[in-house]
């Protein structure tokens, strides 16, 4: 499998992909750790369950709480 990723991708485009994936994964990782840090929050479990089940959830929620951070520091 690996042979064939690299094969249709060629080295930087296999890199690429690779680090991409990695850099998503972090997001989702921060993401989950975020969500279940909150204390005052009433749907804590329901949104735990999304991040799980979704993982798209929790990486636009890390975005979303970044430039939420970014406009208050500003």
């Amino acid at each position: 499998m690996i042979e064939s990723f690299y094969n249709m991708f060629g080295f930087f485009g296999a890199l690429g992909i690779a680090i991409g994936c990695f850099v998503l994964f972090l997001f989702w990782i921060s993401g989950v750790a975020g969500i279940a840090d909150k204390k005052d929050d009433r749907y804590k479990n329901l949104k735990l369950v999304l991040s799980v089940f979704i993982p798209i959830y929790p990486i636009i929620w890390v975005w979303v709480d970044m430039y939420r951070q970014h406009t208050n520091m500003h």
